[in-house]
């Protein structure tokens, strides 16, 4: 036995740092090998290795191979952090510490357990691969495998990972945390749960401080009764900010809508979107389903009664929503309502449409540069150069309001500069039922035409028929009032009221190409015949 207190190193033969044995154990004793003298140390046994230094309860120290192999409350002390465990392995020359049973790492603000673990003193880097949780104030993480940068405070766990959060929870194969940042980054498929909404991603970033979330790959989300996903989604939960790009599907299963759209950005607190990039809304029912497609759908609660709002304030962004002019400045003022305040979300919501706007639905179809669909009333208002098609008829105006039961129409309104047409005939003979007034109310049984009243001033040109079907001539009248009934589609009949005039000319003396009222215009060519026409 050698004096207990004698300093003793290994041998620097290679320009290596040597493990120094400290004054202080209890008992040394060397044991001799053929490859070199190996120190058995006993009783508060402490080593050092440039700012790293060892404790431990008893430990064999190869100073030949600058190897410690340490056993009972081993701590592994530097500037800035401290390993522990019940047993070690350390190999000096590579600065590595094999560390076994109850493993932990910690830098005074997280901590790391597991069973094993390779600690590298120069990298301050630990990993493991028999399982192991991180903490992190009041974020656990656990995962079969792991590695911790204490330096740069950056991990990265796989198998099995899963985080537990007061605000959230998080499932995935492999992902990375910062202790520092708090950023978590995604880089297997995951899932994030928190008590308001469920995520699926497989790549992206969350900062659990700022709770900004950027997902640049197909992901989703879902709460209560919304559904969102993209190619990329970017949310900021504390402004309640966000937007989705690229294959946007939305279903919105409390007001039974469904949008389609190559963006749409939302303001989350108030409840509103701004769709661009071919956005169609699908409006689910159970007989029929209504689409409608414009170059900007904007989304909002309807309003309170009284309250007035404007578009400008509800989608006010800094978010990087694409500006969008309302193209007339009368549709921008008519169409400003949405609100300053919390929304409601049990309330129905509205929609305005800008540009290039189509309908669909099996029963009705329709055309126009700008439009309003409140859900409350079931109304659309459709602006500036409206067209609608219902069967074989076609309805112009310069405004046109119709009423949704379901999503076929049961009552259309034209309040000035009204409009009928119907085919009558083969399209080869240029035959066309036509009525026009100043306004139009039009009336509908099982998606089909049933009756119009039109007033004042009203015109007509049409095709009556005899009991076997054969054309009895072209009748032209005007009266104050008319009532135009329908029947399998066609026009069966007309009554006059009011300062009545009527001429009836056989068909062989009618100019059929000139039999056409004032506001005459076909626009068939414009008809989206499929709902497939309204995502070209």
């Amino acid at each position: 036995m050698q004096d207990a207190f004698a300093q003793k190193k290994a041998a620097d033969t290679s320009g290596r740092v040597p493990v120094e044995l400290l004054p202080g154990i209890q008992n040394l004793y060397v044991i001799q090998t053929d490859s070199g003298d190996i120190d058995k140390l006993i009783g508060n046994v402490a080593l050092k290795q440039g700012e790293t230094t060892m404790y431990c309860d008893s430990a064999y120290f190869n100073l030949t191979k600058n190897v410690v192999e340490a056993f009972g409350n081993v701590h592994v002390i530097q500037p800035g952090s401290e390993a522990q465990s019940d047993y070690m392995r350390y190999l000096g020359n590579k600065k590595l510490a094999y560390m076994r049973t109850n493993v932990m790492l910690t830098d005074g603000k997280s901590h790391l357990w597991s069973e094993e673990v390779e600690y590298n003193t120069l990298t301050k880097i630990g990993t493991y691969t028999q399982g192991g949780t991180l903490q992190d104030s009041s974020t656990t993480l656990s995962s079969n495998s792991g590695v911790y940068d204490m330096r740069s405070k950056d991990s990265r766990f796989t198998g099995e990972v899963i985080i537990t959060d007061p605000k959230y929870n998080i499932v995935s194969d492999d992902l990375g945390y910062n202790t520092d940042t708090k950023i978590v980054t995604f880089y297997a498929p995951s899932v994030v749960t928190s008590d308001s909404s469920i995520l699926h991603t497989s790549c992206g970033t969350y900062n659990t401080i700022d709770q900004i979330a950027h997902f640049p790959c197909r992901s989703s989300v879902v709460n209560e009764d919304q559904y969102v996903e993209a190619d990329s989604l970017d949310h900021n939960r504390k402004t309640g900010f966000g937007h989705a790009t690229g294959h946007v599907y939305a279903l919105d299963t409390s007001h039974h809508t469904t949008l389609y759209c190559g963006r749409v950005d939302f303001n989350e607190k108030k409840k509103t979107t701004v769709a661009t990039i071919k956005p169609v809304l699908k409006q689910v029912n159970d007989k029929d389903s209504l689409f409608i497609r414009a170059d900007t759908l904007f989304s909002f609660p309807a309003p309170h009664k009284g309250q007035h709002v404007s578009i400008q304030d509800a989608f006010y962004k800094p978010i990087a929503a694409p500006v969008v002019k309302a193209g007339k400045g009368k549709v921008k003022k008519a169409l400003a309502v949405t609100d300053s305040a919390e929304a409601d979300t049990s309330k129905f919501r509205n929609f305005i449409g800008y540009h290039h706007v189509l309908i669909f639905s099996d029963s009705m179809q329709g055309k126009c540069d700008s439009i309003s669909y409140t859900q409350q009333d079931s109304t659309i208002r459709m602006m500036y150069d409206p067209i609608v098609w219902s069967r074989k008829s076609q309805i112009t105006g310069d405004t046109i309001l119709m009423y949704l039961d379901s999503s076929s129409i049961k009552k259309i309104y034209v309040p000035n500069n009204a409009f009928m047409v119907s085919q009558s005939g083969p399209a080869k003979a240029r035959m066309y039922d036509q009525v026009q007034g100043r306004t139009l109310t039009g009336y509908f049984k099982n998606g089909n035409i049933d009756f119009l009243i039109v007033k004042p001033d009203a015109q007509t040109i049409y095709y009556p028929k005899d009991e076997s079907g054969a054309y009895i001539g072209v009748e032209e009248a005007t009266s104050n009032i008319m009532k135009v009934y329908f029947k399998d589609e066609d026009l069966d009949h007309i009554l006059l009221e009011q300062d009545v005039k009527t001429k009836l000319t056989p068909m062989g003396k009618a100019d059929i190409p000139g039999m056409k009222l004032p506001r005459f215009k076909w626009l068939i060519s414009k008809r989206p015949r499929k709902k497939e026409d309204l995502f070209k």
